[in-house]
């Protein structure tokens, strides 16, 4: 089983960096057959990822969210499930330009960690452990998506400022967002209720929590700013950005330098 494991997971790392190729060499040389191929091959990538996912959650006998590799693995396949779904909803090639180096790169990033397999420990085996984190790879996942349009348009911007499809990104990253902070909103109020049931605590101040709740602010604001003040625009592709740095932050940083109860994950 382990060999079948390796194959899958590191085929699934070629086949997105193959896709993330021909999605870039087809926007670059303007040629539709190569960001086909691209698109053939993140569908292939994808049905691949899933079937490690499927086959590591049947070898351990959980869902393989408990630790960090299996959670930015799951980050990874929810950028990738995410950018199925927006270029079957909006049609928009440019969206394979965000969506995949993304994915390439969260997977990359969990190859470079332990994928031993583990006994789940005690505080994961709760009815609220796949709630809890299946919302938060959504979360992620939208947050990295926005970021990387926040990229795009900034880029879009600096070539022609009147560019007809600067709205529609600036909007879709808003969408997109909207959609983040209610995983996440999700994320909190499941994890308080599991801390209580797990360390008899709503809450704990644990560095995860702190970070997950500055996240949550920092969000919270964007959207404020773009409804009440209407912000929209170049200030706020600024802003997702930065805050795409926070939730990196939060998913790899805490867990490096500020080890709390959550440091197994």
């Amino acid at each position: 089983m382990t060999t079948l494991l390796n194959t899958l997971f590191f085929s699934a790392i070629v086949v997105y960096f193959i896709a993330t190729v021909m999605q870039f060499a087809g926007a670059m040389f303007k040629k539709a057959r190569l960001k086909s191929v691209s698109w053939i091959a993140s569908i292939a990538g994808f049905v691949i990822l899933t079937g490690y996912l499927v086959a590591r959650g049947i070898e351990a006998g959980h869902i393989p969210f408990s630790n960090q590799f299996e959670f930015a693995t799951a980050f990874g396949w929810g950028i990738g499930l995410m950018h199925i779904v927006l270029k079957v909803r909006l049609k928009q090639d440019w969206i394979a330009s965000v969506a995949l180096p993304a994915v390439f790169l969260a997977v990359s990033y969990a190859a470079l960690l332990p994928r031993d397999i583990r006994e789940l420990m005690p505080a994961l085996r709760s009815a609220w452990f796949s709630l809890h984190i299946g919302a938060a790879v959504f979360s992620y996942a939208s947050f990295a998506i926005a970021g990387g349009i926040g990229i795009k348009y900034l880029a879009a911007h600096k070539k022609n400022p009147e560019d007809a499809h600067l709205p529609q990104l600036d909007y879709l990253s808003y969408r997109l967002i909207a959609f983040g902070f209610l995983m996440l909103t999700i994320v909190i109020l499941s994890g308080c209720i599991w801390a209580e049931q797990a360390w008899s605590s709503f809450w704990t101040w644990d560095p995860k929590e702190t970070w997950a709740l500055i996240t949550w602010i920092i969000y919270a604001i964007y959207l404020h700013q773009r409804l009440r003040k209407k912000w929209q625009g170049k200030r706020m592709a600024y802003y997702t950005i930065i805050a795409l740095v926070c939730i990196l932050f939060t998913f790899i940083g805490v867990n490096q330098i500020l080890p709390g109860l959550h440091s197994y994950a």
